[in-house]
């Protein structure tokens, strides 16, 4: 048994086991990956069963996801953690109590509670490739296959190694049931030996000839699995030509030999509830099952298991439960209901296959991401939790592909080129639309029953009595109500069905090429349809052809309202509904924004030194954020057309989405099957938007697995927390004297005040409220035969029933409002009263005025009102402030000779900034006329 650590095994150098960023982002943070499950390192199962419970095994699995690992529970497949990134990728894991290692490059780290806790260090300049749990001790085989290295866990050392002949290549190791200090040791070139690692000494070298039957000459014939049988001495082998044997190492004889076609053996595994049942799992997703009592006997075979290779299988302790895991990236746990019946899949966890090429948000609480990958699946993956990620159906095809016996890709939907949806009538029915490579159709799915649609978009083969080719369906786009949907095809056809129905409703007519197209040559382009976008009221539909034209037709008439010519291809458009903006990706390296409502562009976006391959709104219509072969993932301000952020990444990505809650955004990249999340750092803390240089661009780390660790929560604050910008440019509270500025506030608060009184007479009650009857604590009744209560006031003895008061003292209170006036110099432009003012409600500020008395204070605030207009500042507050002031005071000022003449003054001041602003106000008009009939 190991012994605990007397103190907590530190790395030798913290630096070397965290990933280095090489820059960041002004903009958006990583944040975390999603859709990784494992890959082709194989899984560690774990059982915790306590002697006596009564409640099951409890079951963990751990999984490789690239530099990372998962732990996920066995029951209902939950992740538990997520380890932290290794330095390099994970080669191998296993598991000693609670505590998970992982061989990583160089190096064995051991994580608890998934924090690195401490690292073994290699002497030889070589990768390690397996590891295995040894007691106290960790065992690790080099990929060169030259070395076998021992550690101490306890004290972290290296206590030992082995060198290997030049002719044994060794690939797989297994410490053998009951045997001491020994180990069996498999090679590249189908030979076994048994180690004693104390003594460093080979104590057996299995005849190669014996294990299998005699290879083809110039064949490989590696062994490629070893595993322990339920028999103690027994194990079993697999080779690379599928064969598979069951040895007895202590005779020295083969028991039984089976082979599986389909490819090399990747895993074995022997049954463990008492069943003689072995299972063994190839390199072509097969999984096949052997009676070994009746001499290795087929029962039953898997047909595509994976989608890829099988990478480990397990039988659980007990139970009879195989785990399998496979390169596809995905999970699975098949059920036995009869001991030597056909398995079921219980559970999985799965996520794409292939690098996901397409992703868009869907609905509007920016929880869900529709993910198409080359794998030939539409994915629905959840932001927020992992079990809510799944596959959408696209019907039975298990069954179809056991009956015609081929494995069930071959049976999926084409790769998805495009994907469009409107949630509006989610719930009634279908709400997406797709188009798949090489067809001639649309197809609907309903994301909430999570499988494909009732309808199929057939694109029309004759149009009137003439036949017309449909070609292949390009884009498709679904109506803001979610009752339309539209498909364009490569030959220019353009059809809308209705999503309820799935019967054709119109079609849209492409007009011939353009008169400038012809004479540029660019006549002979097909008119293939390469975008498709309606607005939010079902007014107009955008269709974009590969020559280069943005046609605008009514929704409800077909009827073509205008043609533009771009200067180049269209590749893909992407309209932004609530501000009408329509961006237009060309292949002459510009992103065009167009405005759908005059039909013009209004900024040209440049700068790209790849292709552009996708690009998304953010939800308030102020960035573009684009992706283009150069891996340069950049945003641009729109009101500016300027460049203002952007990253470098170390993979190009393939697509881009934005968060419709601008929290995160979304993207794709082209050697990888997750999708990674990247934090909106404006929805945090305040970021500088000034524009960049392409110098400036630099390459940033990719999100990982495990994403804001525990324990960094400080410097992930930090993280997502902009520097202080400098020489950033802040509106100042008046931007030039000259100019006539408002205030901040609502244009309610002034309308309440002058209307204050109207107000308070509207909410007055009609009558006075009626005092309710006091009761005393212990309710004491009047004698008689009706209950009624005493309601006199009791008075103590000595005490006169009437009180006599004191005479009242007039005690003069100045209120903040008039100190503030008071306070304010003569000469100046009263700022600390005004902001003052500001805060005060229109019923506070109506009493303050009302309470103004005495000559002197009626004077200051007139001074402060002419002040106040000739600073340029809150003319409208004045203005609200003149009025309320004389239908209080105004019969005081006409009695008063001394408010004669500081009104006067306030007057002409007031005629004056009103006749300038008039002035200001028309030249302004006049100049945005001018500008708008010029464009």
């Amino acid at each position: 048994m190991e012994a605990p650590p007397r103190k907590k095994l530190r790395p030798d150098n913290d630096d070397e086991l965290k990933p280095t960023l090489s820059g960041t982002s002004g903009l958006f943070a990583p944040f975390r990956a999603l859709g990784f499950i494992t890959n082709h390192v194989p899984f560690v199962m774990q059982v915790h069963s306590a002697k006596g419970a009564a409640i099951a095994a409890q079951v963990n699995i751990v999984t490789c996801v690239g530099r990372s690992w998962a732990m996920w529970s066995g029951d209902a497949m939950k992740l538990l953690f997520v380890g932290t990134d290794a330095p390099s990728g994970i080669t191998s894991l296993a598991m000693i109590g609670e505590d998970v290692w992982a061989a990583s490059g160089l190096r064995v780290i051991k994580y608890v509670r998934g924090k690195q806790a401490g690292s073994l260090s290699n002497p030889f300049d070589s990768t390690l490739s397996t590891i295995l749990p040894f007691g106290s001790l960790i065992l690790a085989l080099t990929l060169d296959g030259r070395h076998l290295l021992v550690w101490n866990t306890v004290s972290s050392e290296l206590e030992s190694h082995i060198t290997f002949d030049n002719d044994f290549t060794a690939t797989q190791i297994l410490h053998p049931a009951t045997y001491i200090n020994k180990i069996l040791v498999a090679s590249a070139e189908g030979g076994l030996q048994l180690w004693n690692i104390r003594t460093k000494t080979c104590i057996y070298r299995f005849d190669p000839k014996k294990l299998q039957d005699s290879p083809k000459s110039n064949s490989p014939c590696s062994i490629t699995a070893v595993t322990q049988s339920p028999a103690i001495d027994v194990v079993g082998l697999g080779f690379s030509t599928g064969e598979v044997s069951i040895y007895d190492v202590r005779t020295d004889e083969r028991l039984l030999r089976m082979h599986m076609e389909g490819g090399g053996i990747r895993s074995i595994s022997f049954r463990a509830d008492g069943q003689p049942v072995l299972a063994t799992a190839s390199a072509s997703g097969n999984i096949a099952l052997w009676d070994l009592n009746a001499g290795g006997r087929l029962l039953h075979m898997i047909h595509g298991a994976h989608d890829g290779a099988v990478t480990s299988i397990q039988w659980v302790p007990g139970q009879a439960l195989l785990i399998s895991s496979g390169e596809d990236n995905s999970l699975k746990q098949w059920l036995f209901d009869t001991p030597t019946g056909p398995p079921r899949l219980l559970k999985s966890r799965s996520g794409h296959h292939g690098p996901p090429h397409l992703i868009r948000y869907y609905g509007e609480d920016g929880k869900t991401i529709l993910t198409a990958s080359r794998d030939r699946s539409l994915r629905a993956t959840s932001v927020v939790r992992d079990t809510r990620s799944h596959e959408l159906s696209q019907g039975s095809l298990a069954k179809r592909a056991t009956s015609l016996n081929m494995p069930v890709s071959n049976l999926k939907f084409p790769p998805i080129t495009s994907i469009s949806y409107s949630n509006t009538r989610s719930k009634d029915w279908e709400d997406v639309v797709t188009t798949h490579q090489n067809e001639a159709i649309g197809r609907t799915w309903h994301v909430q029953n999570k499988r494909c649609g009732r309808w199929l978009f057939k694109l029309p083969e004759k149009i009137g009595d003439r036949r017309v080719d449909p070609g292949v369906a390009k884009t498709s786009a679904v109506s803001a109500c979610g009752n339309f949907g539209i498909v364009g095809s490569s030959t220019g056809t353009v059809q809308m069905w209705n999503m309820e129905s799935g019967l054709p409703k119109k079609l849209f007519k492409l007009p011939d090429p353009p008169d400038e197209q012809a004479s540029s040559g660019r006549k002979s382009i097909a008119r293939s349809v390469t975008g498709i976008a309606t607005d939010a009221l079902n007014r107009v539909v955008i269709v974009s052809t590969l020559d280069g034209t943005v046609n605008f037709f009514d929704f409800h008439t077909t009827e073509l309202q205008a043609v533009m010519v771009l200067p180049s291809s269209i590749t893909s458009i992407a309209l932004q509904g609530e501000s009408g903006l329509l961006a237009v990706i060309c292949d002459d390296l510009f992103v065009r924004l167009v405005d759908v409502e005059t039909q013009r562009v209004v900024r040209e976006m440049t700068g790209f030194k790849g292709r552009i391959l996708d690009l998304a709104f953010s939800p308030d219509s102020r960035w573009l954020i684009t992706t283009s072969l150069d891996s340069i993932i950049r945003t641009f301000d729109i009101p500016t057309g300027r460049l203002i952020d952007g990253f470098k990444t170390p993979s190009v990505a393939t697509s881009v989405t934005f968060s419709p809650t601008g929290d995160f955004l979304a993207t794709a990249h082209v050697d990888s099957v997750g999708v990674f999340l990247w934090a909106d750092r404006a929805q945090y803390t305040e970021v500088s938007l000034k524009s960049i240089r392409e110098e400036d661009i630099l390459e940033i780390g990719m999100p990982s697995v495990q994403g804001l660790a525990e324990d960094e929560s400080i410097e992930a604050i930090v993280a997502l927390t902009a520097s202080d910008p400098q020489n950033v440019y802040s509106t100042p509270a008046q931007l030039d004297s000259e100019l006539m500025t408002l205030t901040f506030l609502p244009r309610s608060k002034w309308q309440t005040l002058l209307n204050i009184e109207v107000i308070q007479q509207r909410n007055k009650p009609k009558e006075p409220p009626k005092p309710l009857e006091q009761a005393p604590f212990f309710l004491p009744t009047l004698p008689g035969v009706e209950h009624r209560f005493d309601l006199s006031k009791p008075t103590k003895e000595g005490e006169a029933e009437e009180v006599t008061t004191s005479p009242k003292r007039l005690v003069s209170v100045q209120s903040e409002f008039v100190r503030k006036l008071s306070e304010e110099s003569v000469d100046g432009n009263y700022e600390s009263f005004f902001s003052h003012l500001k805060v005060l409600s229109p019923a506070a500020i109506d009493v303050e005025i009302r309470s103004l008395s005495g000559i002197q204070e009626l004077l200051l605030f007139i001074g402060a009102l002419t002040a106040r207009l000739q600073s340029h500042r809150d003319f409208e507050a004045v203005q609200t402030l003149i009025k309320v002031f004389f239908r209080v005071h105004g019969e005081m000022v006409v009695a008063n000779d001394e408010l004669q003449e500081p009104v006067e003054a306030l007057l002409k001041v007031q005629r004056t900034e009103s006749s300038r602003l008039l002035d200001l106000v028309s030249a302004s008009l006049g100049t945005l006329a001018f500008v708008r009939d010029a464009v």
